[in-house]
């Protein structure tokens, strides 16, 4: 038998980097294919629910789920962690001193918290809110403190979504609370969104302190500075919610990436430096202009990652991308919400619901992505597409260049 035709029996092998909503999508869709193995490799035994992380914390829901609910049974899964992408030997080496080569590989490794060295103390005596471990921990230190000193609420930093998530839970669930914005409350909102927000908010007794920063954590105070003066204010949990930062595999790897570390692709997907790299969901920025860290990105990066390595597989050429948002649900407790409805491109349109209804609509889409890794795993391809190719037009190009 000639090399080619030993190259050409032999099965593909597809790598996934990460599970987590993009990456389990992936590996799901993937696992179509007849003539390759699919392999994810995830630093958790099981699968993080993390738009659920804030309920989790506060004890008002859980947020893990069993990998064998998610995922498809052909797919294997390795309980590791990525150290190091060989592409030129197209291998990555594991931090257990293991390494799994690869054909294809699928880099959707996430995101995580607000880095620790962010804010000075935060490291010390603060919790960066992202990631499953960190969770772990904040709701020990919640249940280790109790919740009856209202002298000494719990401070969360970051006025944003995740931020008031967090906020209004702990409030719902009896800690007094304040929220430091960096400018204003829910900036991604727009107005008539950010208004119903901030009144339910208030309705659950939460102090608002918009246009000031953190300048240090301490072990039960943050120093804020408004308006150019400092002043302590003690604090009996101090939670950091101000943005996410993504792991520096790609970058210690050699791969191109934008300035905080997400894998530089085309719209296709395709890493830039090696055809054989795809990336998907938060860890990645095609051509150079991201697309905001979510869920809802997240969902949709993931089968399209797969749909460029299928065509790869079948001597096809891959499509641009195509993304379609249409929300962005915030939950304010248990029986709470604001939904603000978007353009495709993310961007606030008019309608907005909130109160009750929205608190339901919200369960429903939490439970709804959970059920979108169950039908992709069952049934590969069956989550469609509905966005249409974004305009990156000469800056996306001179991004990538």
């Amino acid at each position: 038998m000639s090399a080619s035709q030993v190259s050409a029996s032999r099965r593909r092998q597809i790598l996934v980097l990460g599970g987590g909503y993009a990456g389990t999508m992936a590996a799901n869709r993937l696992s179509a294919a007849d003539d390759a193995d699919v392999v994810l490799v995830n630093p958790r035994p099981r699968f993080v629910h993390r738009i659920r992380l804030h309920q989790w914390v506060a004890g008002t829901g859980t947020a893990d789920e069993d990998f064998r609910h998610v995922l498809n049974g052909r797919v294997r899964l390795v309980v590791d962690t990525a150290g190091r992408i060989d592409a030129a030997g197209r291998r990555v080496e594991l931090a257990s001193g293991a390494a799994l080569d690869y054909d294809h590989l699928v880099y959707a490794i996430g995101s995580s918290g607000t880095p620790a060295d962010a804010i000075d103390g935060v490291a010390e005596y603060g919790f960066a809110l992202g990631e499953w471990e960190a969770a772990q921990r904040l709701r020990a230190h919640l249940a280790g403190i109790g919740r009856t000193d209202p002298r000494a609420p719990a401070t969360v930093i970051g006025g944003g979504l995740t931020g008031i998530e967090m906020a209004a839970e702990l409030a719902d669930a009896g800690v007094p609370v304040r929220v430091v914005c960096g400018a204003t409350l829910a900036p991604s909102f727009g107005a008539r969104a950010r208004q119903q927000a901030r009144r339910r908010l208030a309705k659950l007794s939460i102090e608002i302190l918009e246009d000031c920063h953190v300048a240090s954590v301490g072990p039960d105070t943050v120093t804020i500075v408004e308006r150019g003066e400092r002043r302590v204010v003690r604090s009996s949990t101090t939670i950091v919610a101000a943005g996410f930062g993504v792991p520096d595999l790609a970058a210690a790897s050699g791969l191109s990436t934008d300035a905080i570390g997400r894998l530089i692709t085309d719209e296709t997907l395709t890493s830039v430096d090696d055809p054989r790299i795809v990336g998907a969901g938060d860890s990645v920025a095609p051509s150079g202009m991201p697309f905001r860290m979510s869920c809802q990105a997240a969902n949709q990066l993931g089968p399209h990652a797969a749909d460029t390595v299928l065509a790869r597989l079948a001597g096809a050429k891959p499509v641009a991308v195509r993304l379609a948002f249409v929300g962005q649900c915030t939950s304010l407790g248990r029986h709470g919400a604001v939904i603000q409805s978007t353009h495709l491109d993310d961007t606030p349109a008019r309608a907005v619901v909130s109160g009750r209804i929205a608190a339901t609509i919200k369960e429903v889409v939490c439970r709804s992505v959970i059920c979108g890794l169950r039908v992709e795993g069952r049934r590969p391809g069956a989550m469609p597409s509905f966005g249409r190719p974004r305009e990156t037009g000469d800056r996306g190009a001179e991004v990538v260049a």
